[in-house]
């Protein structure tokens, strides 16, 4: 095997640990990484680290993007095509996403020429080895409002952080931030385990629901990995964890680490009350901490209830690194959160227009509920329901979440990952809404809808595009005239 300047010492699963290479990332000897998926919202911002470590960077991504622009504009070499010519001999280090099959040309090209390699999550995991206090936030939903959140937070406080957020954070103009030394915030996703090939430091969890039933058996197979991760913290370290997840004590089991609860009472560690909206449903509430007895109020810029329990997980981590209220206060008061959550893209024919990137049935209903604290008339929502699988086994709790709307507009399933073989598409949820006695309609097209939408919507009105996939194309189109 072909080894360069990452030396594999041993392969086991130390302390629970997935991670199986004693390797290190050194900023003081930079080499040359080559990234497959480059374009990726993580793995672009990966590549933009490593850039602005002064590594070599090149890859290859199917699709051309503003963030394989940005990376081009920062020195950055990327192919538009994934074929075996374009990793090189001097490429030290071969990093892949999760999304890239076996039978990727490049993927059988660095394996039979035994080019060092390791998966994003593997990649990451080492880089963290690099900060002193690595944190990670991690959950069903809400992962990249919080990182947003607890982003500003640390921005505000001049912590020099280094960010990597699963959405454009508005403030930076990017998802990607090259900070110090000291704190490295990022998002854990549960998908495929990978968030166990992680070190952090500082870990929260914000929710434990089912989901990603294509990888997990069921919710225990879910709280087990959420288990293990909560492990994986430090006795030194912290978990700030949501007390509210049911059957909480699977996912604590074993955790050695001081843990910070939250949640709507005081029966927690950190609670929130006094809660109240203003018209464009932004929330106020007084921040309580029953341990030091400290109180004060905070008012978010982004909206609904759910905001507030995940404002509360970021304030708990602000506050156990010293951050002062004041500093806490300023920042989530203009904390907009990242691009596509609860995102105003504009209005078209006195419609306004918001375009999130809820997926699940609980963020859905977390998001309708939010817009119906908004003046507006009808409520009408375009939901692009992602993946076949997730579509399938929610197909009811979708359907109950879309029929807070008053109008709902179905496109097809973006499929992502998954083929059409699960016998459960669009037309089922559509049969599934109906039996709610929701207005709804299923159409095939993008133009279709956006045809529908123009006839039906009146002055007024609020709409939001829903969905994982290119509904925001939808949106973009609505408000672009």
């Amino acid at each position: 095997m072909r080894m360069t300047w990452a030396i594999m010492i041993w392969k086991s699963k130390r302390h629970d640990h997935e991670s199986e290479y004693d390797m290190e990332i050194n900023y003081n000897a930079p080499k040359h990484i080559y990234f497959i998926g480059i374009g990726g919202i993580s793995m672009s911002g990966l590549a933009t680290i490593m850039l602005k470590a002064g590594f070599k960077v090149s890859g290859s991504d199917p699709t051309e993007s503003e963030l394989t622009r940005s990376l081009e504009r920062e020195g950055a070499v990327i192919y538009y095509d994934q074929t075996t010519h374009h990793i090189e001999d001097d490429v030290d280090l071969v990093v892949y996403t999760a999304a890239i099959k076996k039978e990727n040309p490049e993927y059988i090209y660095m394996n039979e020429k035994g080019f060092e390699n390791m998966s994003r999550a593997e990649f990451l995991g080492l880089l963290m080895k690099n900060y002193k206090t690595p944190i990670a936030v991690s959950g069903t939903h809400g992962k990249t409002t919080t990182t947003s959140m607890l982003s500003e937070i640390l921005l505000e406080a001049d912590t020099d952080p280094t960010l990597s957020v699963g959405g454009v954070l508005e403030s930076i103009g990017t998802n990607t931030r090259a900070g110090g030394d000291d704190y490295f915030l990022f998002e854990a996703c549960e998908y495929t385990d990978s968030f166990l090939h992680f070190f952090p430091k500082i870990s929260i969890i914000l929710n434990v629901e089912e989901d990603h039933l294509d990888y997990f058996k069921d919710i225990d197979a879910i709280r087990c990995s959420f288990n293990r991760f909560a492990k994986i913290n430090p006795e030194t370290g912290l978990l700030v964890i949501n007390g509210e997840i049911p059957a909480i004590e699977k996912v604590l089991d074993g955790v050695k680490c001081p843990i910070i609860t939250y949640g709507s009472s005081d029966e927690y560690d950190v609670y929130a009350d006094n809660i109240t909206f203003d018209d464009n449903a932004h929330p106020t509430y007084t921040y309580h901490d029953k341990r030091s007895g400290e109180s004060f109020d905070v008012t978010l810029a982004v909206t609904g209830i759910h905001n507030v329990y995940n404002s509360l997980a970021a304030i708990a981590v602000a506050r156990y690194l010293d951050i002062k209220p004041e500093t806490i206060e300023a920042a989530l008061k203009k904390c907009s959160g990242s691009k596509r959550r609860f995102e105003h893209r504009g209005s078209f024919n006195g419609v306004e227009v918001i375009d999130d990137y809820a997926h699940h049935p609980t963020e859905i209903k977390a998001t309708l509920e939010a817009a119906g604290k908004i003046k507006h008339k009808d409520l009408w929502c375009v939901f692009q329901p992602h993946t076949y699988t997730r579509t399938k086994a929610f197909l009811h709790e979708f359907a109950e979440a879309l029929s807070a709307a008053d109008h709902v507009v179905l496109a097809p399933v973006y499929p992502a990952r998954e083929k059409d073989i699960y016998g459960c598409n669009s037309q089922n949820l559509y049969e599934e809404i109906q039996k709610t006695g929701t207005d709804c309609y299923y159409l095939k097209t993008f133009e279709d809808i956006l045809s529908h939408l123009y006839k039906n919507c009146i002055n007024g009105d609020l709409l939001i595009t829903l969905g994982a996939g290119d509904v925001v194309k939808i949106a973009d189109k609505l408000t672009s005239k």
